[in-house]
């Protein structure tokens, strides 16, 4: 009898725990193009960085990231997303691109001069390229969203942000810009 139950037993146990741990582990399908995304949003605050140093004008826009912000509400409403939470992770994504940007410009007033590259225009081609990225960004976001209260969030993050960043101030972004991605349990 006991030899009769064990096999049983034992398939039921395998099924329970590998349904288990495939239902938790988000794969690359989720969280790998959602971190190419903001590394992509990222690198275009190089570009930004370039026009803010040619202009004079300042890093912080306030007016636009309120717009930006209430687009964004929006859409995650449209997406039956929470807009609460998603004005958080644009709002994190413009604090990231602004790191870029004062880092970049620091490194430019400490020579003297910004790299001689071409300066595509903020109005005409990068702000188009930014809101075009968001759409996309809510579209992974939403797919990621179930896996942001789970333990493991923090270590699937690092893991897939690691290597993605081409430098430290990109890195240190990339960091910042995923801040609010995982979501820690508050129970007692």
């Amino acid at each position: 009898m006991y030899h009769s139950l064990r096999l049983p037993i034992c398939i039921f146990l395998f099924f329970l725990t590998s349904t288990t741990k495939a239902a938790r582990l988000p794969s690359g399908a989720e969280l790998q193009p959602l971190l190419e995304t903001l590394n992509e949003r990222l690198n275009i605050g190089d570009l930004v960085a370039l026009t803010k140093w040619d202009s004079g004008k300042p890093i912080q826009d306030s007016p636009r990231e309120a717009q930006v912000i209430a687009n964004a509400r929006t859409l995650a409403t449209e997406r039956q997303l929470d807009p609460e939470d998603v004005a958080q992770l644009i709002a994190a994504q413009m604090e990231a691109n602004k790191l870029v940007q004062y880092g970049l410009l620091a490194q430019w007033q400490a020579t003297g001069s910004a790299p001689d590259t071409p300066r595509p225009d903020l109005g005409k081609q990068i702000r188009p390229r930014l809101d075009e990225l968001q759409t996309r960004l809510l579209q992974q976001y939403a797919a990621f969203t179930p896996y942001r209260h789970d333990a493991n969030c923090p270590a699937w993050l690092a893991k897939a942000r690691s290597g993605l960043a081409h430098d430290a101030l990109h890195e240190l972004a990339l960091t910042r810009a995923t801040g609010e991605l995982c979501v820690r349990s508050t129970a007692p």
